[in-house]
Order: C-alpha cells, then structure tokens, then sequence
C-alpha cells in the first residue's frame, strides 16, 4: 500500500521559508516515470499546483513561483522536500504531496493523482 505523509512547521512567519517534507512508502520515488509533486489550495480557493521532482531528480516548477520554490529530494529516506521562500500572509494553505503518472501540471482534483497525502495546514503570520 502507497503512503505519502506531509510533515513540517504549521505556523511561518513573513519573509521565512517554509519547508515540508512528504515520506513516501510502498513505492521508491526513483521508480521510472514517476512523478512527485506539490499542490496548495488556499482558504476559499482552488488547488494550485507547485512544482514536481521526477524519477530522475529533474525539477519542474510553476512559472508563478519558479522564483521563490525550490523540490529536492532523499533517495536513501524516499522523501521529498519543498522550499517556499520570502513566504507572505498569501501563502497561508493546505500543503499536499501527490505522486505517479504521468507528470501532471494542472490540477482539478488530487485524485487526478495515483497517489496523495492527507495535506498539512500551514499559516503564514508574525
């Protein structure tokens, strides 16, 4: 059975850089074709997807956050990890770590995704 668990601090403050790690199990995130993303839905808002880190440890990033986001990841622990810098009030979402195939760029659903997380709640605020 596949497992993703988001982890990190649920409370950021302005101008830090938020970081959540996902722990994937029942699956290598080295497994050819697959891809492991991030996606955020804002209170009273859509899902937004992030950036994703693929099999082969290439980064794929939104365009809109590109400049502040960073994916990397721990083979040895099957992690993944996001970095969102300079984070503002606006920031302030349910963080989730979604994975499979193939790479997906949009999101209308998380179950669009072969496998997700539960999401963590994160705010930004002093």
């Amino acid at each position: 059975q596949v497992q993703l668990q988001e982890s990190g601090p649920g409370l950021v403050k302005p101008s830090q850089t938020l970081s959540l790690t996902c722990t994937v199990s029942g699956v290598a995130i080295t497994t050819s074709y697959y891809y492991w993303s991030w996606i955020r839905q804002p209170p009273g808002k859509g899902l937004e997807w992030m950036g994703a880190i693929a099999y082969s440890g290439s980064t794929y990033l939104s365009p809109s956050l590109a400049s502040r986001t960073s994916i990397s990841r721990d083979t040895s622990k099957n992690q993944f990890t996001l970095q969102l810098g300079s984070v503002t009030p606006e920031d302030t979402a349910v963080y989730y770590c979604a994975g499979g195939s193939p790479l997906r760029t949009t999101v209308n659903g998380l179950n669009e995704f072969d496998y997700r997380g539960q999401g963590t709640q994160v705010t930004v605020s002093s």
